[in-house]
C-alpha cells in the first residue's frame, strides 16, 4: 500500500498539469509578446510619460533636441537626456538634465547672467502599480525633483522642486496604446509653494504605420488659475529593435505662450531585455 501511494505521488509531481501551474504569471500572460509591449517605448517626446516601468537590468537612454519659436516669448533651443534604469520590485530609477542653448538675460545681486547652460538635474523613480510588466492596462506613479545647487549659474534651483504624476497606459488591440498623465509640481517644499504649484494633464495615442515606423499624437494642458493647452505630433522609426528615432512638431494653442511652435527630434537606446 505504501509503495502504491509513493508511485501515485511521483506520477502527480511529474504530470504536465502541475508543471504548468508552477509557471510564473509572466509566462502564463498571453500579452507578453504583444508588439505594444515589446516595442521600445520612450518617455519622450511631448509632455506624456509612459506608464511602462523598465524590467530589472534594463537600461534606456533617451536624448533629444527641440527648438521653440513664433510665440510671445523669445526663440529658444534646448537639448537634454534621460537615463532610465530598471530596478527590483517594480521600480525604475531615473535622472535627466536639459541644456538651454540660449536664454534671456537675468539680473542678479552680482550682475546680469544669461539663462543658458545646464538646467538643474532631475532625479526620480517610477513605481509600478500593475500586477505585472506586460498587462494590457499599466499603471504607475512617478515622483521626481530638481536637485538644488545643480546646473549653470542663473538656472540653478535653490531648493527641492518636487513633482508627481499618475501614469496610465491602455493597450488597444495588439499594437496601439492610449497614454494618460495627471500630475502636480511645485517650486519648493514650503506650504506657500503649494499656491504656486502647477497641474498637468495629458492624453496621447501611439501606434504603428508599418513594421518599423509609427506615429504619436497628444493633447495636454497645464497651469493653475489659467490653463495653457497644446498639441504635439510626430513620427518614429526603429532601424533595429533596440533603437528608436523620432521627429516631432507641436503648437501651444492657449495660455500665455499661445502661438508658440516647437520642432525637434530624438534618439533612444535600449540595453537589456
Amino acid at each position: 500500500m505504501r509503495k502504491t501511494t509513493l508511485l501515485a505521488a511521483a506520477a502527480l509531481l511529474g504530470s504536465p498539469g502541475l508543471t504548468l501551474a508552477q509557471n510564473t504569471a509572466e509566462e502564463n500572460n498571453p500579452n507578453v509578446d504583444a508588439p505594444f509591449v515589446r516595442n521600445i517605448r520612450a518617455d519622450r517626446p511631448g509632455q506624456t510619460i509612459t506608464a511602462q516601468v523598465l524590467q530589472p537590468g534594463r537600461f534606456q537612454l533617451e536624448t533629444g533636441f527641440q527648438r521653440q519659436f513664433g510665440g510671445p516669448g523669445f526663440a529658444q533651443s534646448l537639448s537634454g537626456a534621460t537615463l532610465r534604469i530598471g530596478f527590483f520590485n517594480g521600480m525604475e530609477l531615473r535622472v535627466s538634465q536639459p541644456y538651454f542653448h540660449s536664454g534671456p538675460t537675468i539680473p542678479t545681486e552680482t550682475g546680469t547672467v544669461t539663462a543658458s547652460g545646464w538646467a538643474p538635474a532631475v532625479v526620480g523613480a517610477k513605481f509600478m502599480l500593475s500586477p505585472n510588466y506586460d498587462t494590457r492596462t499599466q499603471v504607475a506613479i512617478l515622483a521626481e525633483s530638481a536637485l538644488p545647487g545643480t546646473g549653470s549659474t542663473g538656472l540653478q534651483q535653490r531648493g527641492w522642486a518636487p513633482s508627481g504624476r499618475l501614469l496610465v497606459s491602455q493597450q488597444l488591440g495588439e499594437r496601439f496604446g492610449l497614454e494618460g498623465n495627471f500630475g502636480f509640481s511645485q517650486p519648493g517644499l514650503q506650504v506657500q509653494d503649494l499656491q504656486k504649484g502647477q497641474f498637468l494633464g495629458t492624453l496621447a495615442l501611439n501606434g504603428p504605420l508599418c513594421a518599423k515606423t509609427g506615429f504619436f499624437v497628444e493633447a495636454y494642458g497645464y497651469g493653475r488659475s489659467g490653463l495653457s493647452t497644446g498639441t504635439t505630433t510626430g513620427l518614429y522609426y526603429r532601424p533595429v529593435p533596440a533603437v528608436r528615432v523620432d521627429f516631432t512638431a507641436g503648437r501651444v494653442l492657449g495660455g500665455a505662450a499661445a502661438g508658440t511652435t516647437t520642432v525637434g527630434g530624438g534618439l533612444t537606446f535600449k540595453v537589456g531585455r
